[in-house]
């Protein structure tokens, strides 16, 4: 069994415009949302499936949105409001609340509960533990604390972000698992992927 840890998931209220933004010219304003609304649901149900510790969902802007209070009734999860600031200082803020703490999006669909586990469970011998993407970034991250140095200054959004933190990372002489590579929706041509998971209809 692995070990008792909390999750966070981080996400936006699905406000039209204002989410999935890349998907807007396939999807329009309102699929784009639509499809926000079922990512971060399928993304809350493999945390709580996971059945390894509490799960947190970290509120971005929007923060009295009903989306946020029916994930949490749904669900049964947490809910936290994401501090301003970019990605990093978020991330950060999440580990100093609850760590140790697999952080998650709900960009990453073909996350399981299995895989969660499988992290938790290289995280008992590991400093930290990352799901690198596809795209070059990665889709989970885990660790016993806050690692400042992995999270302050980091090109976020770029295809240098997985290997600029491995970088950091043996420098700072710590050890780290990467129990596999994910795939994440960001752009158009990620949708095709969707339809076998029953997240985009044909």
């Amino acid at each position: 069994m692995p070990r008792a840890i909390d999750i966070a998931v981080f996400a936006r209220a699905p406000i039209p415009g204002a989410c999935k933004t890349r998907l807007i010219p396939t999807l329009g304003a309102e699929g784009a949302a639509r499809l926000h609304v079922a990512m971060t649901r399928r993304a809350l149900q493999t945390a709580t499936l996971a059945g390894l510790g509490r799960v947190t969902l970290w509120r971005a802007d929007h923060s009295s949105h009903s989306f946020f209070t029916d994930c949490a009734r749904d669900f049964g999860v947490a809910l936290a409001d994401q501090p301003q600031g970019d990605l990093g200082v978020r991330m950060a803020a999440a580990f100093a609340a609850s760590a140790p703490l697999l952080l998650i999006g709900s960009d990453c669909p073909m996350l399981t509960p299995d895989l969660l586990c499988a992290c938790a469970d290289a995280l008992a011998t590991n400093d930290a533990v990352f799901l690198p993407a596809e795209d070059g970034g990665y889709g989970l991250v885990g660790a016993h604390r806050v690692i400042a140095d992995i999270f302050a200054g980091m090109p976020w959004g770029t295809s240098a972000v997985m290997a600029e933190t491995r970088a950091r990372l043996t420098r700072l002489d710590l050890t780290w698992a990467e129990p596999a590579i994910v795939w994440d929706v960001d752009e158009p041509a990620d949708l095709a992927r969707l339809h076998g998971l029953g997240l985009l209809a044909d």
